[in-house]
């Protein structure tokens, strides 16, 4: 049986895609996942990644070498990977999967004869692009990445068109489409009541998303609404977005028709979340790949059987327009969202929902694994 190592920075119980990308192969494979966490006994072998912990000096020498464009000794000071690299060493894989660019130089390192596939989750040369100081520091370094290391990928894949036509317009490749559509649900929608519309919104508190918008939103909403938020801070991220979320709760204090839940794994998302009405995504377009996001959260709404609301983001609408599943605002304000959503009655919601059943049976992870399966034999055979 062929071997395949999967390479993430990241925690499985919190990344869907990969963790998809992890089911669609561990029943034909011999699977071994590379990351900061996962689950034991799922069908694949872990070994974890340990995390870099950033003291003041070592965040010193990193910046240096970032500022200095000595990239590669600036990643060894990023990401510590000698352990894991002498790990992996001592096996052998026919494919390695490797999960943003990031991951990149370790799949080389320890390649072999093995073939390299790259998931771009993000177009990275423009990941937070409307930050001076990763602009400053970071968006050369994923550029020497992408410039050092795409070209020698076997296959790429990515998650939208925006995000492949800029891969293939300055780094000449043709990246497949895998969209972050979830698993099919045999899920009925919730049944809507006449005088409570119930909100929900899921995923990344990162600042930059600009979450207190949906916050903001709700003063210009009827009483019929509620808004729950379910969010979770990035692994790698800075205690400014920790306390980001303890922001968000501040300016929300006043408003009792608004919930801040705990996070729950990304394999539970669907089931609990079908118990609402409505999926909410207002997200400005302030960098790239924002403008053009097709995330884990639209597919999970649509799995769930919600209505959607979200502001005009093109690949979103695009699907929420296609299939009439919900609303899309005119921009990205509050107030011109909370217009769209004082129209909606219960009756049109239960359309939104109906039409959802439509939707999730073409718009599922089945899809996107034969997809997958066939890029993965055609390498390997």
């Amino acid at each position: 049986m062929k071997r395949i190592l999967v390479i993430s920075f990241s925690d499985l119980n919190h990344d869907a895609r990969v963790s998809r990308q992890v089911d669609f192969i561990k029943d034909n494979y011999l699977v071994t996942v590379a990351a900061y966490g996962g689950q034991e006994n799922k069908g694949y072998e872990l070994i974890p990644i340990t995390k870099t912990k950033f003291t003041f000096t070592h965040k010193l020498f990193t910046s240096f070498f970032l500022l200095t464009r000595w990239h590669g000794k600036a990643y060894s000071l990023l990401y510590k990977l000698s352990s894991i690299e002498e790990a992996l060493r001592q096996k052998t894989f026919d494919l390695i999967i490797a999960n943003d660019v990031e991951s990149l130089p370790l799949a080389f390192a320890i390649k072999d004869k093995a073939r390299v596939i790259l998931d771009a989750h993000e177009y990275a040369p423009r990941h937070f692009e409307d930050r001076l100081t990763w602009r400053i520091f970071l968006q050369p370094f994923n550029i020497y990445l992408c410039k050092k290391y795409i070209s020698l990928v076997d296959a790429m894949i990515t998650v939208g068109k925006g995000l492949a036509n800029e891969y293939e317009k300055y780094f000449q490749v043709k990246p497949t489409i895998i969209t972050n559509a979830t698993w099919l649900s045999e899920i009925n929608p919730s049944k809507t009541l006449e005088n409570k519309i119930r909100l929900i919104h899921h995923g990344g508190s990162t600042p930059s998303r600009k979450l207190e918008l949906m916050i903001e939103m709700m003063a210009h909403l009827d009483e019929r609404f509620t808004l729950d938020l379910m969010l979770i801070a990035p692994p790698s991220s800075s205690s400014k977005t920790r306390r980001y979320i303890d922001y968000l709760k501040s300016l929300a204090a006043d408003d009792k028709r608004i919930r801040f839940l705990p996070a729950i794994k990304s394999s539970e998302i669907v089931p609990f979340i079908n118990q609402y009405d409505i999926g909410i995504f207002l997200l400005p377009p302030v960098n790239f790949n924002y403008a053009n996001t097709l995330p884990n959260k639209l597919f999970d709404f649509i799995q769930a059987r919600l209505a959607i609301a979200i502001g005009p983001t093109p690949e979103m609408a695009e699907i929420v327009n296609r299939y009439d599943i919900g609303v899309v605002s005119e921009d990205f304000t509050p107030l011109k969202l909370a217009i769209k959503l004082n129209l909606m009655t219960k009756e049109k919601i239960e359309v939104f929902k109906q039409k959802s059943v439509i939707a999730a049976r073409e718009l599922c992870a089945e899809k996107n694994e034969v997809l997958f399966l066939a890029i993965i034999e055609k390498l390997l055979n």
